[in-house]
């Protein structure tokens, strides 16, 4: 995979975050992963992968598998988790003609 986005779905009242990763492959397919993160006082970051390989030949396809898996993880968090469409990072802009 080439490239890592992260867009977050839900602050749970810990202060941690859910947030959602879209990949997308030098051939176009398009993966998920979900983490649960948390920002120590020393502003470092901490990552645990909740779940990945969501993969789908679409993007959206992809994060609304995703989004499907983390309702069912945090079913009352459901209202309040953003839904999809999240960030793609779509490469760096060529500086050629």
């Amino acid at each position: 995979m080439s490239r890592i986005n992260l867009d977050p779905l839900l602050t749970f009242p810990d202060g941690s975050h859910l947030v959602i990763s879209t990949q997308c492959s030098a051939g176009g397919d398009f993966s998920c992963a979900l983490y649960s993160v948390v920002v120590e006082k020393d502003d470092r970051v901490a990552f645990q992968v909740i779940s990945n390989h969501f993969a789908a030949s679409t993007c959206l396809s992809a994060q609304e598998y995703a989004y499907s898996y983390a309702l069912r993880l945090y079913p009352s968090s459901g209202e309040m988790m953003k839904k999809p469409p999240y960030l793609i990072w779509s490469g760096p802009r060529s500086t050629f003609p």
